[in-house]
């Protein structure tokens, strides 16, 4: 075992598009980001799995969500590939460094297990998936301000012990710098795997009076310039080819100039960019005590989000979050209820507001791409990912345009770290890993990717070469020259048809073997199971866009 082994730190914010940070021509203000891109290196056409779950699934093991469990949410259908818990024929990141002799650290949101309640079973909790120690929220939303529940290890906290000025991001920074600074104080020279897993930018909008204020006017301009301001930007940087044609504004959604509750339509995105702002303040923290412990040389930082922006819109109606809903408290601390809806009489941010900020929003931080999280367009899938490793990585602020997807992460741990991915686990067979390293990447030389493939809701993608081909569904499968048009404004199937046979030959064998099931048979299954329209989010009744039907 080489005696230099990096520690690895993996950051993964949640709902956040492909170009809102500054290192990516968002307008948002990232610094600590935007200072490890200027040292490491950018990839401009990396990709995540559309949703929260299945990417956290992937992630963590290397292999596609419907092999590990995970092909929808952490809903527990009674179907292989779909059963809500990551399975026992897997093993994590945190496993396989394990037995490699990596001291392993998690803080954040977890969302890989159906069972969550503190006296329920525990057996895909992150302690007993790997981690040496936990902190964080084991479903996929919470109140920033006071989450309905947050674990410790294994056990629930008293919540009536949280300080009276606890934020759910600063908390899962600050647990995450404390970690490095105990593991320098009592594991000497071992190597270490930290995952943080942030829950913003994804709604509530929370978010503090004074980091909105940071933002205030910023967004004045509205949807449709800053879309165009973005575009020009990231031609500039290099992100996107000059050729690609900007997407057209979503369609259900009014000219800037038409729309109507302009200060409302601002504040929901000047909320938003304070999440992100207060996120990236927090991954300085954790940088800061990479290098007060003398080890940020030799570690290895990914940062990079779980899926495209987020389009879900809640109702106009405002009402008291139900006392069984999983995403938050229902009182905050001084008692006032918290009401949920985007009612634009009400300004998001504070603690007893529950808002999204919406489709209009979605389609700026996915610039300059189509469709949102959900879907397997690039705006679903598009993902920054910055790698910085000072150790190793010499060709400062640079892109890389090679393409890589969330099953490469798993390899480039295991590669990076020379751990082997065992094929047995606690007397169970181990599904072969699927991803490819990335450290070729970093230096610029092809990792030999062959091919992408997605598949969630129904929703699927291939990308070989210089095609994709993706369907969003119940629609046909389309066409796109994805070198010539990433975008994916211009569909050549009709023109191609021979290549939409090959490829969807590709899907349709890659679906067979890791366990894909028609997103029919899913859906009939979630409504029988929970007696309610299938395809929902198990967060409760939002709509994806104005219009879809509940």
């Amino acid at each position: 075992m080489p005696t230099n082994r990096p520690n690895i730190l993996l950051i993964m914010n949640d709902d956040m598009g492909y170009s809102d940070i500054g290192c990516y021509g968002g307008e948002i203000q990232t610094p600590n980001l935007d200072r490890l891109a200027a040292h490491g290196v950018r990839l401009t056409q990396f990709y995540n799995t559309a949703r929260c779950c299945p990417t956290r699934a992937s992630i963590l093991t290397g292999l596609h969500p419907h092999q590990v469990g995970i092909g929808w949410m952490t809903a527990q259908i009674d179907e292989d590939g779909y059963r809500g818990s990551l399975s026992d024929t897997c093993v994590t990141i945190g496993e396989a460094l394990k037995l490699a002799g990596y001291a392993t650290y998690m803080s954040g949101k977890w969302h890989v297990s159906h069972d969550q309640a503190p006296d329920g079973p525990k057996y895909c909790w992150p302690c007993q998936r790997g981690f040496d120690r936990y902190f964080g929220i084991l479903g996929g939303a919470a109140n920033y301000w006071q989450p309905n529940t947050l674990t410790r290890d294994n056990d629930a906290m008293d919540l009536k012990s949280l300080p009276g000025d606890f934020f759910l991001t600063d908390a899962i920074s600050d647990e995450a710098a404390n970690y490095i600074r105990e593991h320098a104080a009592t594991n000497g020279d071992a190597p270490f795997f930290l995952y943080t897993a942030y829950s913003a930018p994804h709604w509530p909008l929370h978010a503090h009076e004074e980091d909105i204020r940071r933002y205030q006017g910023r967004f004045a301009a509205g949807w449709d310039r800053l879309r165009e301001e973005r575009l020009q930007r990231m031609r500039d940087m290099g992100i996107l080819d000059a050729s690609w044609p900007m997407t057209e504004r979503d369609s259900t959604q009014p000219p800037w100039d038409e729309a109507p509750h302009q200060a409302w339509q601002q504040r929901r995105m000047e909320v938003y960019a304070a999440q992100v702002d207060r996120m990236d303040r927090g991954i300085g923290r954790i940088v800061a005590a990479l290098e007060e412990t003398d080890r940020i040389d030799n570690t290895l930082v990914l940062f990079l989000a779980d899926n495209g922006a987020c389009a879900e819109e809640f109702a106009a109606e405002v009402r008291p979050l139900p006392s069984t809903y999983s995403g938050g408290t229902t009182k905050t601390r001084d008692g006032r209820t918290v009401l949920r809806g985007n009612d634009p009489t009400v300004m998001p941010g504070p603690e007893h507001t529950y808002q999204s900020y919406g489709v209009t929003w979605a389609n700026l931080s996915n610039t300059p791409f189509r469709e949102y999280k959900h879907w397997v367009h690039e705006g679903g899938i598009a993902t920054p990912l910055i790698a910085h490793w000072p150790a190793v990585i010499e060709d400062h602020g640079a892109l890389r345009h090679q393409p890589g997807q969330l099953t490469d992460i798993m390899a480039t741990c295991l590669d990076v770290a020379g751990a082997d991915y065992p094929t047995r686990f606690n007397g169970n067979d181990i599904v072969p890993l699927e991803g490819t390293s990335l450290a070729p990447i970093f230096h610029d030389q092809p990792n030999h990717k062959e091919a992408l493939i997605w598949e969630h809701e129904g929703n699927k993608a291939v990308r070989r070469g210089q095609w994709k081909l993706v369907c969003k569904y119940p629609g046909d499968w389309e066409l796109y020259d994805i070198i010539a048009n990433r975008t994916e404004t211009e569909d050549l199937a009709e023109r191609h048809p021979e290549v939409v046979e090959e490829l969807g030959a590709v899907f349709d064998a890659w679906a067979e073997r890791c366990g894909v099931k028609p997103w029919e048979h899913v859906s009939e299954r979630l409504s029988a199971m929970r007696g309610r329209r299938s395809g929902r989010s198990d967060y409760g009744a939002i709509d994806r866009r104005p219009g879809a039907s509940r």
